[in-house]
């Protein structure tokens, strides 16, 4: 590690590494189902926390928090230590802070409405441009009021005034049509059934707890428990993407360090691009291409190199590519394309190795010194030094009682923002409306023609109040069924 090698795969007397200050050049980690890709992902994480480098990956099946816990020797493990020749293996465990965004399996992570941002939103939330629009809209007016957007009430507050005075609004802001404020309000009902509505709100999420570096100088290894997120893959899809957009605006230029600040792995990535429109591949594509200058390296995992666009998939210098099936035409084709992402290897017939592959081997091209990627080989993976599948219940719960960042983020905070003013103007109307309910019908005629636009704004304030309101209680009463207690 002195070298400041990833060594990931080898093959029999020659080993392969990963420069790691081309670590940050992103790559690439493909294979079917069953192929060996989570031990592969698992391998890159310990080697990158024992160089110093803090990880972050997504365990969308349960089996990699065994990261936290040594692994055993067994006749398998022990044979590939042995092919390989790795005379100083040694089973150890790593440094890990479980996360959860339902706050189960780890703590839980939040970002507000306002980080989360409209266009990013209104791909979690499907959207066409019209409605988009109207949410972009929505933004600007919050802006303009000072009213922070913090978690989901906040964001149908304000689209409930936005309706009511759409016709004032209209005139700096365009058409915002009831039908389109109407289609976000099913959109948002909808994303908190889903449990969406405990991602948005405070204690937000602290980018440099991802950031981490034990007292031995290892790399903290933060791993989000999404195997319920996974049910929600758009959800998922967006959780991830937005922490990506959050490190590549708030990190500083590094250009390309000795070593990596932080490495992404971001597994099942064809739901990344699933579904989504031109404006967001595109947003997609500059973060890729310019995040590496933060000192990020992004590791895509997915079953099939098409599954990317061939605009972030020429991003990725580094390549472990596990077996594909080639039963049909298409997976023939899928073969070949997958086989011409390489640098060819003369003694290699790249697109035959890659249907013969087995269990644990991979086929290989990491770049150079010079960030070139070198010719193709056929390697073995090595084997993990922490346990391969999950911990059980007893020791995860272990894990958190010793966090850093125990008792950080477990409890929600609900300050004032949108919500709380809206409410506070529609009190005030209230008390208004009292005060000139004393004063006689003909005074009250005599001096007052029209209504003024405060007053309107806190009327329909107050119609947007009570509406929360009603749905407050709702979710009180029906919470339980969706996990929300």
């Amino acid at each position: 590690m002195s070298e400041h090698m990833i060594r990931i795969a080898g093959a029999p007397g020659a080993g392969l590494g990963l420069l790691a200050r081309m670590a940050n050049r992103h790559g690439l980690v493909a294979g079917a189902t069953g192929t060996g890709k989570t031990v592969t992902l698992q391998v890159m994480a310990e080697q990158f926390s024992t160089l110093g480098v803090p990880v972050f990956l997504a365990d969308v099946k349960g089996d990699l928090s065994g990261l936290a816990t040594p692994g055993a020797i067994n006749d398998k493990i022990r044979s590939r230590v042995d092919q390989l020749g790795l005379s100083a293996y040694a089973n150890r465990p790593f440094p890990v802070v479980f996360w959860d965004l339902y706050g189960k399996q780890g703590h839980p992570m939040r970002t507000t409405i306002s980080d989360m941002g409209p266009l990013l939103l209104s791909a979690l939330l499907g959207l066409n441009d019209t409605q988009t629009g109207v949410l972009y809209a929505a933004f600007r007016l919050a802006d303009e009021q000072g009213m922070l957007l913090l978690d989901m009430k906040d964001l149908r507050s304000l689209l409930v005034w936005v309706r009511e005075n759409r016709r004032e609004l209209g005139r700096d802001y365009g058409n915002l049509a009831t039908s389109s404020i109407d289609a976000i309000q099913r959109r948002l009902l909808m994303l908190e059934d889903q449990g969406g509505s405990m991602f948005f709100g405070e204690p937000a999420l602290g980018l440099s707890d991802l950031m981490q570096v034990d007292f031995s100088g290892n790399g903290v290894i933060s791993i989000l428990d999404a195997t319920q997120l996974m049910r929600e893959p758009r959800l998922y899809a967006m959780f991830l993407l937005w922490l990506i957009a959050e490190l590549f605006e708030n990190l500083p230029e590094v250009g390309d360090p000795d070593k990596p600040r932080l490495i992404f792995f971001f597994d099942e990535a064809h739901l990344l691009f699933d579904d989504a429109n031109e404006a967001l591949i595109e947003k997609i594509e500059q973060v890729v291409r310019l995040i590496r200058s933060k000192g990020v390296g992004i590791y895509f995992v997915t079953q099939n190199p098409a599954d990317l666009p061939d605009s972030v998939l020429g991003q990725l210098g580094n390549r472990v590519q596990h077996a594909l099936r080639a039963f049909t035409p298409k997976d023939q084709k899928a073969v070949r394309a997958a086989a011409q992402t390489f640098r060819p290897n003369p003694a290699l017939d790249t697109a035959q190795v890659i249907t013969e592959l087995g269990v644990g081997e991979a086929l290989v091209s990491f770049l150079d010194a010079k960030g070139r990627p070198l010719p193709v080989e056929r390697a073995l993976v090595h084997p993990p030094l922490s346990q391969i599948g999950p911990i059980t219940e007893a020791q995860r719960r272990e894990q958190l009682g010793r966090s850093p960042f125990k008792g950080r983020y477990d409890q929600p905070v609900d300050r004032e923002s949108a919500y709380e003013k809206l409410q506070q103007r529609a009190e005030r109307a209230a008390a208004k409306k009292a005060e000139q309910a004393e004063v006689p019908a003909a005074r009250r005629s005599s001096g007052r023609t029209r209504q003024s636009g405060f007053e309107a704004f806190t009327k329909s304030a107050l119609r947007s109040i009570g509406s929360q309101l009603g749905r407050r209680i709702a979710r009180g009463l029906l919470g339980s069924l969706f996990g929300k207690g």
